[in-house]
């Protein structure tokens, strides 16, 4: 008998419910069955929402000009530049020294784990809450501690929960905003509500993930770095969804430091980011192209989610067995399932998906403790191919 090799313990415990649930998915397909889904938030999957042509023009002048070598390993300096006058037009002082490009917004949170977290160290994000935010930090010897969304109250961050949980050992306090999976956009006061609690621990900086910042429907969307005084605020931010080409792996993470806390940690960074080589060269030209030439197809690619995230909603509010809190921006609804003879989400999910072909989420996989009961789907597709799997959800529903 073959002896196996042992798989360590930080990659056994790794769970990505997003992608997880497309094995089952891949193995009915290769069945002959036609499976709409909705599980991940890639545009590019759906018609009707392209990468900019533009971008993709840059980007091929890239490649034609062989200007596919190494790179910096802090980004191009252009492109740096031209994010620092991007994040500085949101109101706060950012320059291209503030700037480090990576891989996806993922490189970035790898990254800045493992530059603060040590052994004993937290992370105190929300639940629910994208998955790399509680996969990751173990790695590092530390934990992730959930704070609570409400999910009577369009979600919004639950303060006196995030007080309770607060202490000396919280190196890193999360806010995503707009929120995935739940959409609920933190408005000035609450965002400053953060801050202030932050500030009670000279540790603890604040990582506010704002990639989905341009498709804020509800006009209260704000910078965090730019509510700051005195608290470290890093914001991540990329290419991949307000600019539609998720593919390129190309994001950043922008340091607002006001009082020069960071520079022993900033130091760390560097020298990972020195050790990893550098992101994708031709894709931070294209990147480059959207931020610094016209920005007029946005209003397109923006309406036309809107209008399919209300079409979800009006559906939704038509079956019985779901409710969903309205969205104030991404493309994600965080659908409630009121059947209180199916309490294992994710059972649900694969029963939908077996019978019914529709991929969704279960919302424990955002977290067992706030997400659990829900499923997460992605407005993206046509509103035909939407209307179909709300039909076949219904019909799911009433078998």
């Amino acid at each position: 008998m073959v002896e196996r090799v042992d798989v360590s313990k930080r990659a056994a415990a790794i769970n990505y419910a997003i992608r997880d649930v497309v094995v089952p998915a891949v193995e009915l397909e290769k069945q002959g069955h036609e499976i709409i889904r909705l599980n991940i938030g890639d545009p590019l999957a759906y018609e009707g929402l392209p990468t900019p042509k533009h971008m993709i023009a840059a980007y091929k002048r890239a490649l034609d000009s062989q200007d596919n070598g190494y790179g910096p390993s802090y980004g191009l300096p252009a492109l740096r530049q031209a994010i620092a006058e991007t994040e500085t037009a949101k109101g706060w002082p950012c320059s291209e020294d503030d700037v480090y490009v990576t891989h996806g917004v993922t490189e970035a949170l790898q990254i800045i784990f493992a530059a603060f977290l040590e052994d004993g160290t937290k992370v105190l994000a929300p639940g629910p809450h994208y998955p790399p935010y509680m996969a990751y930090p173990q790695m590092y010897g530390a934990t992730t501690v959930e704070y609570r969304l409400d999910p009577n109250d369009c979600w919004r961050i639950d303060f006196e929960d995030i007080r309770s949980k607060m202490d000396e050992d919280v190196r890193l306090l999360v806010l995503i905003n707009p929120n995935n999976p739940t959409g609920n956009v933190a408005t000035a006061d609450e965002i400053d509500t953060l801050l202030n609690i932050a500030h009670d621990y000279p540790q603890c900086t604040i990582i506010a993930d704002e990639i989905y910042d341009g498709l804020d429907f509800t006009g209260s969307m704000c910078s965090a770095a730019s509510r700051s005084s005195s608290t470290p605020v890093i914001v991540l931010n990329g290419v991949s969804k307000v600019y539609f080409a998720p593919g390129w792996r190309i994001g950043y993470m922008a340091w607002y430091d006001p009082e020069e806390r960071l520079s022993l940690v900033r130091d760390g960074v560097e020298r990972l980011l020195r050790s990893r080589l550098c992101a994708s060269t031709p894709a931070q030209h294209g990147y480059l192209a959207g931020l610094s030439d016209g920005h007029d197809w946005l209003d397109g690619h923006r309406s036309r989610v809107k209008e399919r995230l209300d079409y979800c909603m009006r559906r939704i509010g038509e079956i019985d067995g779901l409710e969903c809190e309205a969205p104030g921006g991404a493309f994600y609804l965080f659908v409630r399932i009121t059947d209180e003879s199916m309490n294992l989400d994710k059972q649900w999910v694969l029963d939908l998906l077996h019978q019914h072909h529709v991929l969704v989420v279960h919302g424990s996989g955002f977290s067992l403790d706030y997400g659990a009961g829900h499923f997460r789907m992605v407005c993206l597709p046509p509103i035909e191919t939407l209307a179909e799997a709300f039909d076949r959800i219904e019909q799911f529903l009433g078998d």
